[in-house]
């Protein structure tokens, strides 16, 4: 129980499992003590985080306020709507209940970037569904994600499968547990939304109107690089890697210093993916007044990467809202920044969380200890509590209220 136990006690996300050349040799009874364990942790983190009424992503002087107004956006989410129609008439009876939710249900709040086998998900998976259903779900993904989005979502899903070849045929992993619901009923009008939740891979997609949230979207994978099997070639997150390392490199010795908050990487330095919808966390690093107009530059495109998941329209309405708070937009670094260097970093706004972390191996066998660039965590987050859209929601809840 000891490498178990150990951990669990690294923040968050460094998953309970650990590769097979760092395992004991322990019995299966032993084994099943270690996963039990797990499940156990994860889900009194959760009930923990839940036992609390949602806030969102604050610093220390607490929530800014009007950040979020409901209006038009003049971009249609109609076939989004449609899409996902299509999605539910596909179901059956029974799996319908299993994947809608109210509007207000806490299962927005459940999701949890961790493997099948330490963590028990709501909805129905694409693994239970038939080759009509899973069109339409990969449907609702394509009308709501851009190109790269969906296509980044798919090339996630692949590396479960290649962690289930190096992890002998382990069950917890594969490349259809991926599991939808939606919460709401998809209206032009009134608020709905869907969720995915899977290994490596969630989002959350509010709608109200023509208004999108695509917050939280945790996506991250292991491996990187994938060197044999099935999907071999298949790579992730290299623009968001080398963009971020040109960056701070880009950066004058001093701005260097005041960007850095550590020259020494842990293993896991994100601090806002699951169970961390309330977390406060204050601007650290360089502000980008202090940037070259070549690297303001570069910080947008940086930061487009993230963006870019979103269907073309209301991406360009997101960053719209990115660049009229750019004045309050900081940029902050752990670890050093030699070229082959393991990292974090974080760009953080009053509307906009965004952090990339090097993690420690869990899934690929005959790893080094310590972070690796084969394992990479991201999150997106919309600060102030607009998260799964919950300021706009309150609002028209309380416009709703008052007619």
């Amino acid at each position: 129980m000891k490498k178990i136990i150990t951990v669990l006690l690294f923040p968050l996300f460094l998953a309970c499992k650990q590769v097979p050349s760092q395992k004991s040799k322990a019995p299966k009874t032993e084994e099943k003590q270690e996963f039990s364990a797990a499940r156990k942790f994860f889900a009194e983190m959760e009930a923990k985080a839940l036992s609390e009424p949602f806030r969102g992503i604050e610093t220390e002087n607490g929530k800014e306020s009007g950040l979020f107004p409901i209006k038009s956006t003049g971009v249609s989410t109609a076939g989004i709507q449609k899409a996902a129609e299509s999605f539910l008439h596909s179901l059956t009876p029974e799996q319908q209940e299993r994947t809608q939710f109210d509007i207000e249900d806490e299962e927005w709040r459940k999701w949890c970037n961790v493997d099948n086998g330490i963590y028990d998900r709501q909805g129905i998976s694409l693994k239970e569904m038939t080759e009509l259903q899973k069109e339409t779900a990969f449907g609702l993904m394509q009308a709501s994600l851009s190109a790269k989005g969906l296509q980044l979502s798919k090339d996630i899903m692949k590396t479960d499968q290649t962690l289930k070849e190096l992890n002998n045929g382990d069950t917890a992993y594969d490349e259809e547990l991926y599991f939808f619901t939606l919460m709401g009923l998809p209206s032009p009008s009134e608020p709905w939304g869907w969720q995915l939740d899977g290994h490596h891979l969630v989002i959350n997609y509010f709608i109200l109107g023509d208004q999108v949230v695509m917050s939280p979207v945790f996506m991250g994978g292991e491996p990187i690089i994938t060197t044999s099997g099935k999907y071999k070639g298949n790579t992730l997150f290299q623009d968001e890697q080398n963009l971020g390392l040109h960056f701070i490199q880009s950066l004058s010795k001093k701005l260097q210093t005041e960007a850095t908050l550590s020259t020494s990487k842990h293993n896991n330095d994100i601090k806002a993916e699951a169970s961390k919808d309330n977390v406060t966390l204050n601007y650290e690093g360089v502000p980008v007044s202090k940037l070259s107009e070549t690297q303001k530059g570069s910080l947008v495109h940086l930061i487009t990467q993230y963006i870019n998941t979103m269907d073309e329209g209301h991406h360009k309405i997101k960053m719209e809202e990115i660049m009229a708070h750019w004045g309050s937009t900081y940029f902050a670094w752990v670890g050093e920044t030699t070229a082959d260097a393991v990292f974090y970093y974080r760009i953080h706004s009053p509307v906009v969380l965004i952090e990339f972390d090097h993690q420690a191996a869990v899934g690929v066998p005959n790893s080094p200890k310590g972070p690796v660039r084969n394992h990479i965590h991201t999150i997106l987050r919309t600060p102030n509590g607009n998260d799964y859209g919950k300021d706009l929601l309150r609002q028209h809840l309380e416009k709703s209220h008052d007619h």
